[in-house]
């Protein structure tokens, strides 16, 4: 496409508009601003070369949001292939808010860095993106018993660092 071509002007406007909530998605599953930027931008050339097909889905933004954790499930799968295990790289805690246990929620930042790709997206897309099950699903292109599935995984996770008082919070 090119910016002579009809699409890419609705291609641009939808860039435009979603570019901060896609680079919120990618941030929270990468843990890293670097790696999400070129995530978020090697997605973003798929799309464009895709666009006619993109724009006409149902969901255009649950298409986007596939094709963006596909591309990081994708570099992943590629990478342990290369070292034999990929490693996450740590992001600093975010700024704790003064009432809040601030070594819990270290504890618990850390903890959701260590979770398997997969289970990070599915809690990014529930509690970040506030999707369904069965649009999580859509977008991770599994059924909703592996949704399910790993978003239990990834709570008994974090439930290990939580303590009594706040489980019901993480639930």
């Amino acid at each position: 496409m090119t910016t002579s071509d009809p699409g890419w002007r609705s291609f641009e406007e939808y860039v435009t508009a979603r570019w901060a909530a896609l680079y919120r998605t990618a941030h929270l599953v990468t843990g890293d601003p670097a790696v999400a930027e070129d995530l978020l931008q090697a997605t973003m050339l798929k799309v464009m070369a895709q666009w006619s097909r993109v724009r006409r889905a149902d969901s255009p933004d649950a298409y986007v949001r596939r094709m963006l954790l596909n591309e990081l499930l994708g570099e992943r799968r590629k990478a342990g292939r290369r070292a034999g295990k990929a490693h996450l790289v740590p992001v600093p805690a975010p700024v704790a808010d003064p009432a809040a246990d601030a070594t819990t929620r270290l504890d618990l930042w850390d903890r959701v860095q260590q979770l398997p790709p997969r289970q990070r997206a599915v809690l990014v897309l529930r509690y970040y993106e506030d999707l369904s099950e069965a649009e999580i699903a859509t977008v991770l292109g599994v059924s909703a018993g592996t949704v399910k599935s790993q978003a239990s995984l990834a709570l008994r996770n974090l439930r290990a660092v939580v303590p009594q008082n706040h489980t019901e919070e993480v639930s």
